[in-house]
């Protein structure tokens, strides 16, 4: 396995040696609690496709650094796209004023680990340009040589390798090689003058065989097809409070927005969250439990140290029901006088890190999803989501589904589109009442936004039904 600090060493000590950045980094943390040396280099690619023409390729590279200095609840950050002893010096200069009569106490160091989730490869140097085009096209075809009824097809290639390394005062240093790959496609058909689409994603920490061998690609083309067939048969969605039953995997991402944010130690430190002041209450119904878990191998939001240098972990924080614990970066943590998690990432060198969530997980429970679907009298089966807005102070959510069915009498019936899923995020918890056993990853293409800061994350989650959710349609 590759060393990673020799491989970034390699990668940002030439203009500045490594002495002359640890002693920038003890000067500029002097006084402070904690703090780091972010260093960053990240190559990356993105390849699109449009009715049988490459609309757009690009191929960047980027290198440089953030400097943080964190004195009680103020912390300092300047970051630079360069990597030198003057352009640290600088930045070092800039957090004088955070320190400036703080006497902290360092903070303790993340405990090492040897561990790695994924590939340290560069799966850029897999495939030439040539070769990833060339698939583009096939994919084209091949879509269009499905069903005469195809009359637009958009596919993207993209991947990038980071190399970070994290510098401390006190001489610990951890190195991380990540690299992710994904591939979209959207598949437009058309009849009888009504046009819809589909689209299917996939993607994760890996190279890109595994996401554009024939098998894979064929795959996601035969999904997005499905997905935009069955909408030309969709029907308007009824509205009103009714059973809705969620399917397995990506349906986890109404978790991940309308729970997960709400469970970030930020929020709850400052009192913004809806479940602020809960911790050790019932939030949710018997039977569910909700973890975050950076661990899971080769999975998009899985990383094996987060960006302050601490080993990623599985966090409980939903267990049969009852508020047990929240996601921390180390000054959240530390202020709250509770054990930093592994959850405190940054979109790049250019960004202060924050408590952010890794692979958002609801956990199986016992009843098969058939059991599920003819408990249901009348309701909606939502398999697929679209777009959503949450409020986290007030925990409010609206989701549009993307794949959804009726369900009349235990049986799936006609696909509706136009549903939404309107609710609160604390109440629809408590209104979970069977929890399937058949618990799924989404495929590998979330991201996750948060104070304009975007990183890669997952969901996952069982067949659920829910109680009394309201679904906005669009049925006159």
């Amino acid at each position: 396995m590759t060393d990673a600090l020799a491989v970034t060493d390699g990668l940002f000590f030439r203009e500045m040696d490594q002495a002359s950045a640890a002693r920038r980094l003890a000067d500029a943390m002097a006084g402070c609690d904690d703090g780091e040396l972010f260093l960053e280099y990240r190559e990356s690619e993105a390849i699109s496709l449009d009715d049988q023409r490459i609309r757009s390729a690009s191929f960047d590279t980027n290198r440089g650094f953030g400097l943080r200095a964190v004195a009680g609840e103020a912390a300092g950050f300047a970051h630079a796209g360069e990597i030198s002893e003057p352009a640290l010096a600088r930045a070092a200069s800039a957090l004088g004023a955070v320190r400036a009569g703080h006497a902290g106490v360092w903070a303790a160091a993340p405990q090492p680990t040897n561990r790695r989730l994924y590939s340290d490869a560069n799966p850029l140097l897999e495939m030439g340009f040539a070769e990833k085009t060339a698939l583009l096209m096939a994919l084209d075809a091949y879509a269009r040589a499905k069903d005469s009824r195809v009359v637009q097809v958009s596919a993207s290639i993209t991947g990038e390798w980071q190399a970070v390394q994290i510098m401390r005062a006190d001489g610990v240093r951890v190195a991380d090689l990540r690299p992710l790959v994904r591939l979209n496609v959207q598949v437009v058909v058309e009849q009888d003058g009504r046009r819809e689409s589909g689209g299917h994603g996939l993607g994760g920490r890996f190279g890109y065989e595994r996401v554009l061998s024939e098998q894979s690609w064929q795959a996601a083309v035969d999904e997005a097809l499905r997905q935009a067939l069955l909408n030309l048969e969709a029907v308007p969605a009824p509205a009103g409070e009714m059973e809705v039953v969620l399917g397995p995997g990506w349906p986890g991402i109404l978790l991940h927005e309308a729970i997960g944010h709400g469970l970030e130690g930020d929020f709850n430190r400052k009192k913004t969250s809806a479940f602020s002041g809960l911790l050790g209450q019932r939030i949710a119904a018997p039977g569910v439990t909700v973890v975050d878990d950076g661990t899971i191998a080769d999975r998009r939001g899985s990383i094996s140290v987060d960006d302050e240098g601490t080993p990623s972990g599985r966090t409980v924080m939903i267990e049969d029901g009852i508020l047990v614990g929240f996601i921390q970066d180390r000054q959240n943590a530390r202020l709250m006088g509770v054990a930093p998690t592994g959850n405190g990432r940054r979109q790049s060198h250019a960004h202060a890190p924050m408590p952010r969530m890794t692979n958002t997980i609801m956990l199986g429970g016992a009843h098969p999803p058939e059991e599920i679907l003819r408990s249901v009298k009348r309701g909606l089966y939502a398999v697929n989501f679209g777009g959503g807005q949450v409020d986290i102070t007030s925990g409010k959510f609206v989701f549009s589904a993307a794949e959804a069915y009726m369900i009349e009498n235990g049986r799936i019936g006609a696909p509706v589109k136009g549903a939404t899923l309107i609710g609160n995020g604390p109440d629809a918890l408590t209104k979970v009442s069977m929890v399937g056993n058949d618990s799924a990853m989404d495929p590998g293409i979330g991201t996750c936004g948060k104070n304009g800061q975007g990183v890669p994350v997952g969901v996952g989650q069982p067949t659920l039904k829910m109680l009394g959710l309201t679904v906005g349609g669009t049925a006159l």
